[in-house]
């Protein structure tokens, strides 16, 4: 039988930092979980101690078959303070690293992952266009240190979420992938708030999740070129990526020019800056169908996730299908997958979303990895705990890890290396 996927397909899961690792309290994400009027459910607090438990967890994934883990370092922990560099941090990091090769894991790093160090909300955070300097010499630190212990990184994850973020909050209330509600928003008394606790005032208070605007977005794609520069002055054998929130944006008759647009604001308008990267990163969770009005609204009909969003794992093999229109560099799933409690529907999930996949390789397109989102149960930053994307379960209170058979279905994949006999 014909083997579809090259045999150094890249088959994983993925983390970020805050969500899993715990007490980020130099980050302004953690400044906006304890802010007066906060629209975070719960404190991230310990989350699932993977700080701590990060070689137990590691050696649980080798075991799975897995054979990629994407996670971030933290730019919070390495840089607590403007020019003060954690050398204990970057130890830190450096063991988590070694803890993945000595256990055959292919460590893929994503440089920042949403948060922030507080101090930059001091100078303006994401709307300072010196921001970029400020990143790229945070890069250039890690990758001095760690630089040759890391054979792929992603500058940034979701840089278009902003965007995302702003467009379905004003227009449609929906919820994005990174759950975060509408009301936080438009709501700016509890942003005065987390702006004190960093140090700053509302006025110089800008995460990267409000980077939705024209300067602010050239601010993100200059930062990401200058990481990419320095990281491969330092380490030319990494590839280095970026990574986009790309739904299926789909049409009915009379959308067109609304799913056009859409398209260009999520994808399109970054090309200048990815065109040259070594690969580009594509996190898919569903589709967008518009009609001449918009966005259309889900149906009461339509199965949706515990996200919100309607289940269409197909969504994955349509978004890969317009980026390979425009990008001839190679491309690697680093998210697909779904909130829910029923792990039959999150097997059927990763079973279609993988055949996806597999037709767009067939098809002549350069896909070179298939990531799951989320390696565990973690913090959904509003929604807290009340989310389940993982592929392994987690008892808070005893922290113990339970793998559910969704894990089990795809280290499967990940030993066969394809669909092929897995049931």
């Amino acid at each position: 039988m014909k083997k579809i996927f090259a045999k150094d397909f890249l088959w994983g899961t993925a983390t970020s930092a805050h969500q899993v690792e715990g007490n980020n309290i130099n980050s302004d994400v953690w400044a906006e979980e304890y802010s007066e009027g906060s629209p975070y459910k719960e404190k991230s607090g310990d989350a699932v101690a993977h700080y701590r438990l990060y070689r137990e967890d590691i050696k649980l994934m080798a075991s799975l078959g897995l054979k990629v883990y994407r996670f971030s370092i933290e730019w919070a922990r390495i840089e607590p303070e403007e020019g003060c560099y954690s050398k204990s941090e970057i130890e830190h990091y450096r063991d988590v690293l070694n803890c993945c090769i000595n256990n055959r894991i292919i460590p893929m790093v994503t440089m920042h992952h949403f948060t922030s160090p507080r101090w930059l909300m001091r100078i303006g955070g994401w709307s300072n266009p010196n921001t970029a300097d400020k990143f790229a010499r945070y890069c250039e630190v890690v990758f001095k240190e760690l630089g040759e212990l890391i054979p792929y990184a992603l500058t940034m994850n979701e840089a278009n979420l902003p965007i995302m973020l702003h467009e379905l909050f004003v227009n449609f209330n929906f919820i994005p992938p990174v759950g975060v509600e509408a009301k936080s928003w438009t709501a700016p008394g509890w942003r005065e708030s987390a702006a004190k606790a960093c140090g700053a005032d509302i006025e110089n208070y800008f995460t990267f999740h409000m980077a939705s605007d024209e300067a602010s977005i050239k601010i993100i794609k200059d930062a990401h070129l200058k990481a990419k520069r320095a990281i491969k002055k330092i380490n030319p054998n990494t590839k280095v990526g970026l990574s986009l929130a790309l739904p299926d944006v789909q049409f009915v008759k009379g959308g067109e020019e609304k799913a056009k647009e859409a398209w260009q604001k999520y994808f399109k308008q970054y090309l200048d800056a990815i065109k040259k990267d070594d690969f580009f990163g594509i996190q898919n969770y569903t589709r967008e169908v518009y009609g001449e009005d918009g966005q259309i609204p889900l149906g009461k009909d339509i199965e949706v996730t515990g996200a919100g969003y309607e289940f269409y794992p197909e969504g994955l093999k349509g978004a890969i299908r317009k980026v390979g229109k425009d990008l001839s560099i190679p491309i690697i799933v680093t998210e697909n997958g779904i909130a829910t409690n029923n792990d039959e529907r999150r097997i059927e999930f990763i079973k279609r979303a993988v055949k996806g996949v597999e037709a767009c390789i067939e098809e002549g397109i350069n896909v070179k990895g298939y990531i799951y989102w989320s390696t565990f149960d973690n913090y959904e930053w509003t929604f807290g705990y009340s989310m389940n994307f993982g592929v392994i379960g987690v008892n808070r209170k005893t922290q113990e890890r339970i793998v559910k058979e969704s894990a089990r279905v795809l280290g499967k994949i990940s030993k066969n290396n394809g669909l092929d006999e897995v049931n």
